[in-house]
């Protein structure tokens, strides 16, 4: 999604330790004696500590995580030849997120996508949040969920960490104390799962998701990736990337990912749509059969093999092509990510639903829980 421009954090850089060094098996689990998740130092905030933590499954996928942020800094996946490869966009160290990042791997929130104006209206009374996208809300704002530390912890007995914090009362204009814990699973099926739950004190918007880059390539640009989104309809948007509040068929557009499409087929075709987005930055509407986690998107990288799916328990899906990025951020080993690099596929509820009364609610009560999952799944194709 474009990417606003951010104020500078004062911090305290430390040298970052990023890799752990962690024995395995020769299956990839981890030897006797050795921890299943590492954690280690990633550099400090304000003077207060950031961690990195790393944890690999038995099938050679390996995943770096941090605590500021819940940021996704590295996914390591084998092609068809079983060569790894990092199939995230991001940076080495803490000081690339610090500086200019466009949400690389970030857990975002309190509400994910736009909201029009930066206003809503809930229960009678207005909120006011921070406008930081043109002239709309963005992410959960100036300092979302993504530019705060985490409290973490190795999930017990699986493969993977929890994330939690108290978002308070007021911050960034929202009402209600939000307890939210995130955990991220590896598993040995190469599935990455994200699970998501949420209470409040005070009625509140909720709409978290992550925003993770994927190039299965491992670098170049992603208009060769065939993607398929199970959707027959998206939310087209204004110049500023707001719902019209419209449900439109994909059938006849660009929109039309329903059978597997390379991402550059259409991309370039003159259509209002397309230009508003600079490329593909839009909501589908997932097709959905009653409640519980249902396929929303699979991609496949033609001449890696690499594939990725994604199932999910949200009625959305924001499909971005990496329109904005523009060669002017240099990521991991020194790769300068140019437009289209990357693509995200962010499971979600609409943009500006606390402004569009057909769109599914995002208000979340007290007495009740906010609860979501999503699963990436990692592959290969012959």
């Amino acid at each position: 999604m474009k990417t606003p421009a951010f104020s500078s954090l004062c911090v305290c850089l430390l040298v970052a330790s990023v890799h752990a060094i962690v024995d395995h098996d020769a299956q990839g689990r981890p030897a006797a004696g050795q921890p299943a998740v590492a954690r280690t130092s990633f550099g400090s905030v304000a003077g207060q500590p950031v961690e990195l933590f790393t944890f690999r499954n038995a099938n050679g996928i390996e995943l770096k995580a941090t605590n500021y942020g819940g940021i996704i800094t590295s996914i390591v996946a084998p092609d068809r030849d079983g060569k790894p490869g990092d199939i995230v966009l991001g940076f080495d160290t803490l000081d690339g997120y610090l500086k200019d990042s466009p949400y690389f791997g970030a857990l975002v929130g309190r509400y994910g996508n736009r909201i029009a104006k930066g206003r809503f209206t809930l229960d009678g009374k207005t909120y006011t949040l921070a406008v930081n996208n043109g002239p709309n809300h963005l992410h959960g704002g100036i300092k979302g969920f993504d530019k705060v530390i985490w409290t973490a912890e190795p999930l017990t007995g699986k493969n993977g960490v929890a994330f939690s914090r108290r978002s308070p009362d007021g911050e960034e204009g929202y009402p209600g104390n939000l307890d939210v814990r995130v955990t991220y699973e590896l598993t040995d099926r190469n599935e990455l799962v994200i699970t998501y739950h949420a209470t409040t004190d005070k009625a509140t918007p909720v709409n978290l998701t992550n925003h993770s880059y994927f190039n299965l390539a491992g670098g170049g640009d992603v208009l060769g990736h065939q993607l398929m989104i199970a959707a027959d309809r998206y939310t087209p948007v204004d110049s500023t990337l707001i719902p019209t509040g419209v449900l439109a068929p994909v059938q006849g557009t660009p929109f039309d990912f329903r059978q597997s499409t390379a991402i550059g087929a259409r991309i370039e075709q003159p259509n209002e749509q397309l230009k508003n987005g600079g490329g593909y930055d839009h909501n589908w509407v997932l097709n959905r059969s009653g409640a519980g986690r249902q396929l929303a998107a699979r991609v496949v990288e033609p001449k890696s093999g690499r594939t990725l799916e994604v199932s999910t328990t949200e009625p959305g899906l924001q499909f971005y092509s990496g329109n904005f990025l523009d060669g002017t951020i240099t990521g991991k080993g020194g790769n300068v990510y140019q437009r289209r690099n990357g693509l995200c596929l962010e499971t979600q509820h609409f943009p500006d639903s606390p402004n569009q009364p057909g769109f599914p609610s995002t208000i979340l009560r007290p007495g009740a829980s906010y609860d979501s999952q999503t699963v990436f799944t990692f592959g290969t194709a012959k």
